[in-house]
């Protein structure tokens, strides 16, 4: 036996449709409800302009607040085109005002005339979809809760039968969802919004109260209205089963990707640059995003202490020209005071544009300018890392550290989410200050212990090789000085060595010269000797002649 699923309508909200599975029940009523501002309307009208625009769903908007021209301009500050829609007749708004001083109230009153209105705008454009906004204005000329209910129970069965999928809002009660208490009993799906203000930031949230057949998230999830939309944040939708990776990117500055033994950072995973102020946490970031733009990847970039211009035209000073890449369209920055938004509203905000410009690196400078509670900060880092390798993509962040000698709690929980620490810091000595690299950490590769002196230039970054001595590690005019110090042994004891081999040639050279003079000593020796032997066979040859022919004559 086969399980019946519940058919859904998506709403094309971002992050709307995972925690709901899926949509709103197709067919069925849904109620959203809220106090004021918390931005039901907007909701109702996503639905509708979603629906028609990606989904091929007509559908007909019901207003008995807002006449239709009004609702069209409050609209199209979210860039939806309603009189376009409306010309192609996927979409109609109806405007219907209802008087309580001119209601009156029987036991016989019904809303005979709403339906015949309503079946008709359905029927003119083959509508799919319904939104009724609000309840409280339609039902302001009853008193007696009776007809109320039964109103209200005929109201929601009329639009089952016409299997439209229907949107109603309705205004937060005191004590209960509603101010009847009972839309929400015969709605199939409830939908809370809230717009709270905790330390002068306002947060928006949305929680699904109920949802009749279906499973859904249960939590409170932050949800964002600008000017492109509405778009939520689905926490529950965030697990730790993301993919890893074994490609390695660069950090846009050879010799740092030399430091560590695979030669760079892993593909998708989070890197911190931790430092105090003026260390160069924002370069090192500006030449990661640099790279990733140079491989034709693209880069987006969260500034929340400088804007735009300004952290290009200070990366012109090192040779790095950003403002190409966002000509090209590999690189986006999106900027704004942490102040702007509570937390939750941030990380939505940037949920929002990581899911539409789809990087493949992301940049966060810096993270230290979100402010509230460490757990909080730490659960907001938490989830948007989550996010970020979910979708495989490499994030730098940058984080502003104290003075102090001693870690805090603050940076010790920040860390732990990292999978590269990279720690920047000053060293003062000798009247002057200089900048030290160390990697702090790497997980799953090994990476250099030594501690780097690091120079920013109009060329960028250069990081000098370790030296270390009998002194131990020196930078700067120290390790300058040493060095000269080492140079001027070296070429001392060169010197020495060129004067020993100069003594030794000369004296080789010597001893030489009497080696061949001894050896032509002897040489004319032997020439005397060879030259008596010689004579000497001479004269017996002679003496031997003459005793030959003595011996002839005597016969």
């Amino acid at each position: 036996m086969s399980l019946k699923v519940l058919e859904k309508a998506k709403t094309g909200i971002l992050g709307f449709d995972d925690i709901t599975s899926g949509g709103l029940p197709k067919g069925r009523p849904t109620l959203v409800c809220g106090g004021a501002g918390s931005g039901k309307t907007l909701f109702a009208m996503t639905f509708l302009v979603n629906g028609a625009n990606q989904f091929n769903e007509p559908g007909v908007f019901i207003s008995f607040e807002e006449p239709a021209n009004d609702l069209a301009t409050n609209v199209s500050s979210l860039g939806y085109e309603v009189d376009n829609l409306i010309k192609k007749k996927s979409l109609q708004i109806d405007y219907i005002r209802v008087e309580r001083a001119e209601i009156l109230e029987t036991g016989d009153y019904d809303l005979e005339g709403l339906f015949v209105r309503l079946d008709y705008a359905i029927q003119s454009i083959g509508a799919k979809r319904v939104v009724l906004d609000t309840l409280e204005a339609l039902f302001s000329g009853f008193s007696d809760p009776a007809i109320l209910r039964a109103e209200f129970r005929r109201l929601f069965e009329w639009l089952k039968e016409k299997g439209v999928t229907v949107v109603i809002t309705g205004e937060q009660g005191t004590g209960q969802f509603t101010r009847y208490g009972i839309e929400e009993y015969v709605s199939d799906c409830v939908i809370l919004l809230d717009n709270r203000v905790i330390d002068q930031v306002a947060t928006r949230r949305m929680r699904i109260v109920k949802y009749r057949g279906s499973s859904h998230g249960t939590n409170e999830y932050p949800f964002l209205i600008d000017e492109s939309g509405i778009s939520v944040l689905p926490i529950t939708s965030v697990r730790l089963d993301h993919e890893t990776s074994n490609e390695i990117v660069s950090s846009g500055i050879p010799q740092l990707d030399q430091m560590f033994h695979k030669g760079g950072f892993f593909k998708a995973s989070s890197i911190l640059i931790s430092g105090l102020a003026g260390t160069g946490k924002t370069t090192f970031a500006s030449m990661f995003a640099n790279a990733a733009c140079l491989r034709k990847e693209k880069c987006l970039y969260f500034a929340f202490e400088e804007s735009p211009d300004q952290v290009i035209r200070n990366m012109l000073s090192i040779g790095v020209d950003l403002k190409k890449h966002m000509k090209s369209g590999h690189l986006l920055f999106q900027s704004a005071r942490p102040s702007l938004y509570g937390l939750e509203m941030h990380l939505a905000k940037m949920h929002r544009d990581i899911v539409n410009y789809e990087p493949t690196s992301v940049v966060v400078d810096p993270i230290s300018a979100f402010r509230g509670p460490s757990s909080e900060v730490h659960s907001i880092l938490l989830r948007l890392i989550d996010i970020l390798k979910s979708r495989g993509i490499t994030a730098l962040f940058t984080n502003l550290t104290s003075a102090v000698e001693t870690m805090s709690e603050a940076d010790r929980s920040i860390s732990s989410l990292m999978d590269t620490w990279l720690s920047l810091s000053h060293n003062d000595a000798n009247g002057e200050r200089n900048r030290l690299l160390d990697v702090l950490k790497a997980r799953g590769m090994g990476h250099s212990n030594q501690l780097r002196e690091y120079e920013i230039s109009s060329e960028g970054i250069n990081i000098i090789p370790a030296y270390i001595g009998t002194a131990g590690v020196l930078t700067g005019s120290a390790r300058i000085i040493q060095e000269a110090h080492e140079r001027d042994e070296n070429q001392a004891a060169q010197l020495a060595i060129l004067r020993r081999e100069r003594e030794f040639n000369r004296k080789q050279k010597s001893i030489e010269r009497q080696i061949e003079e001894l050896r032509a000593d002897l040489e004319a020796d032997k020439m005397e000797i060879e030259t008596l032997i010689s004579e000497r066979s001479e004269y017996n040859k002679v003496l031997q002649e003459d005793r030959n022919i003595m011996q002839k004559r005597r016969g």
